[in-house]
């Protein structure tokens, strides 16, 4: 009942009143949000941050030019170079490649491209590498306050990727990269092709991207150990391609329309721990394919000189397939350890925002989200056997809804006020396993967990003042984020115990900051203080063997009995000396700890956070001594981070360490043969530095490229 009042109440508004176009910043009726940097604005989100200028990192927004400078063509990679963002590497059997944003985790911070929101439903665990940058207009970065506009699950902020839009009538551009080892041998190639056009009254363009990577080099000090020789990585290996095609028509100075589509494939390998043999931590593990795709449709509609409405729609698919092999050759899948594993997602929804110039000063909006996830899979053991066993297909189904309002007021043309709220609630409509049901014996068999919703309250508010060349606010966002089927359901291979009551995890995050500019030089900074409630936490079940017949030892549960705080602050610095010579600085500290509670039933493990780094950063200088040769230095720079070492004799005591800092120097000379050709070279981790994100496995050493990049 609750959710049809709530659905009622934004209908209400949505025919009662008018409608005003709303971001960071008030804007007349008429602005449709038209780009002339070739950003397609209808797929951004609202970030606070003024956006960065050329080169300039931004602290929420990283533009083209910089992710092709510093040769970042991976989401992970690309994302790293903003303050108080940082990348990782899961480790494991999946290799994954992490965000972190102030600390908050992939689970935490939703991911989106042009607006719509990428989530993969079972586990969500996305691969950040797995998503190209060479076709981003603007990588977003959303960090503690992150609209309610924009949608469900933002607990501790958002990451967006704007692909680009045409902003001429002939728009083409080609570009390829070669990637050389240490001892400059090929590891592989990056190509991006773009054709547009654009037009009085429409727009279209038609983009290809693809990475391969046939493998990367270890540093020279890499010792060989029992699973890696050193030299190449082994199981290195990953492709990607991604196709996009956008079409959009625009029939007046206030109105657009567009539809996109995007398709994505990948495959990878995935390296082994360097020293560790434990049959519990050695999996051999592939996946041949990892997929995307997406049909979308996005506008914005003035309905008169004070309202504009904005809509999105939406269809993905995401299809993978995991491979676990006998040995490292992947040659045979007959062992008990050995299955094909597959997904078969498919997700619809939309979100429409309406806002209303109430006064002048006063403009309210609001919006709201559906979206509805069915996840498939099953599972082929031992495939290689004469006799292998096949599960049934297991099919999850969630519908999750969000209604949001907002109102911004400006008290004077300096200071102004946004407050706002949503509703967010999730419906469990289907959750099947293949196995035997809590408490109960006898052959695996297909069943239904107990079905449990969830819902909760988002509310949040900012008050900013803008004179001149500076600019001060002051934000406090209290979100939360569910858990997904995994965390609820999944027996991980036998070993926990689902708990479908799970409660949503909560962030309140407050954050002060501002920005000055003092004319050539821009100085950036923010304070920030994050509390997390309800959080997830891995219990040990020792009542196990009593609540399922046959087994004997105990299981792992999670449970909201967690809490955590993170604070920290960020700083940028920025100068524009010259039109030859421009440099740039930027430093982000964390500190974040962890009280894991206690259970009401069972113990708790031995736990602390890792992957984050306390202070990282990034450092660069842009010099122009001649004509068209422009050199880029740079420097990357982070201290250690608290890491794990697998589960192997004492699963409920694993050891924690901290592993080395480090500082890894980079380099990218490019010459512009005329005003349309550029060619380019220049490395990574120059000085071959040795050095690990996460227990067992090492990253890459020194590396070269070499570029052509053509422009019409």
């Amino acid at each position: 009942m609750r959710h049809i009042t709530c659905l009622a109440a934004t209908l209400a508004l949505v025919l009662a009143a008018p409608a005003y176009a709303q971001s960071d910043e008030a804007q007349p009726a008429e602005d449709t949000g038209a780009s002339t940097d070739g950003t397609f604005t209808l797929g951004q989100i609202v970030v606070t941050a003024r956006p960065p200028e050329g080169l300039q990192i931004g602290g929420e927004t990283l533009k083209a030019d910089a992710i092709y400078t510093f040769n970042r063509n991976t989401l992970d990679d690309a994302a790293n170079l903003i303050p108080g963002v940082t990348a990782g590497n899961s480790g494991g059997s999946r290799n994954e490649r992490l965000l972190f944003v102030r600390g908050f985790d992939r689970f935490q911070v939703p991911l989106s491209i042009d607006g719509i929101r990428i989530y993969l439903p079972a586990d969500n665990r996305l691969d950040f590498g797995r998503f190209l940058t060479p076709d981003i207009a603007e990588l977003q970065v959303a960090k503690g306050y992150a609209s309610v506009l924009d949608g469900p699950g933002a607990m501790g902020g958002a990451v967006n990727l704007v692909t680009r839009k045409p902003t001429k009538e002939i728009e083409a551009e080609v570009r390829g990269t070669l990637n050389l080892g240490r001892d400059a041998e090929y590891t592989g190639y990056n190509v991006f092709a773009l054709l547009g056009t654009k037009h009085d009254q429409w727009y279209a363009q038609a983009s290809y991207a693809r990475n391969f990577q046939d493998h990367w080099d270890l540093p020279g000090s890499f010792k060989p150990t029992v699973n890696e020789n050193g030299g190449e990585r082994d199981f290195s290996r990953t492709e990607d391609w991604r196709v996009n095609v956008k079409a959009g028509f625009t029939p007046n100075a206030t109105d657009e329309y567009a539809i996109s589509y995007t398709k994505q494939e990948g495959s990878k390998n995935a390296p082994l721990h360097i020293t560790d043999t434990s049959n519990a931590s050695l999996h051999n593990w592939s996946w041949p394919y990892w997929n995307i795709e997406g049909v979308y449709f996005l506008s914005t509609t003035a309905l008169s000189d004070t309202a504009t409405v904005k809509t999105r729609a939406y269809w993905n698919k995401y299809k993978n397939l995991l491979s676990s092999w006998d040995n490292r050759l992947q040659n045979s899948q007959a062992l008990p350890r050995a299955f094909n594993s597959p997904y078969d997602d498919t997700a619809y929804g939309g979100s429409a925002e309406l806002a209303v110039k109430l006064a002048e000063r006063d403009t309210l909006s609001v919006a709201f989200h559906y979206r509805h996830d069915e996840h498939t899979e099953s599972q082929t053991s031992r495939p290689g056997f004469t006799t292998p066993t096949f599960e049934p297909v297991q099919t999850s189904e969630e519908r999750t809804w969000s209604a949001a309002i907002e109102n911004r007021f400006a008290f004077t043309p300096a200071l102004s006020m946004t407050v706002g709220a949503s509703y967010d609630w999730r419906d469990t409509d289907r959750a099947e396993e293949f196995g035997v049901p809590l408490g109960q014996t006898g052959a695996n068999r297909l069943f239904s967990f107990p079905l449990r919703n969830a819902s909760g309250w988002n509310a949040q508010g900012r008050l900013e003042w803008v004179q001149g060349a500076t600019a001060l606010h002051a934000s406090v966002s209290s979100r939360i984020r569910f858990p997904t089927l995994f965390e609820r359901f999944s027996s991980q291979f036998g070993t926990a115990l689902p708990n479908p009551n799970l409660k949503p995890e909560r962030a309140t995050n407050f954050e002060v900051g501002g920005s000055h500019s003092f004319g050539p030089i821009r100085l950036e900074g923010a304070l920030f203080y994050s509390h997390l409630t309800d959080a997830l936490v891995s219990v040990i079940r020792t009542d196990a063997p009593l609540l399922i017949p046959g087994v004997t030892t105990p299981l792992n549960q999670r449970q909201n009995i967690g809490s955590a705080d993170y604070y920290g602050g960020e700083i940028s610095l920025s100068v524009q000396l010259t039109q030859a010579f421009q440099a740039g600085v930027n430093y982000s500290y964390i500190h974040r700890t962890f009280d894991v509670g206690t259970p009401a039933i069972g113990t708790i493990r031995n736990f602390k956070l890792t992957d984050v780094p306390s202070h990282k950063g990034f450092a660069y200088l842009s010099w122009q001594p001649l004509g068209g040769l422009k050199v880029t230095p740079n420097l990357e720079f982070a201290s250690g981070r608290t890491t794990v070492t697998p589960v192997t004799a004492n699963a409920n005591n694993p050891f924690y360490y901290q592993t080395g800092g480090y500082v890894t120097a980079g380099l990218r000379a490019d010459y512009d043969i005329n005003d349309y050709l550029t060619i380019g070279v220049g490395g990574r981790n120059l000085f071959d530095k040795y050095y690990v994100l996460t227990d067992g496995f090492p990253e890459q050493g020194r590396s070269f490229f070499a570029s052509v990049r053509a422009k019409y």
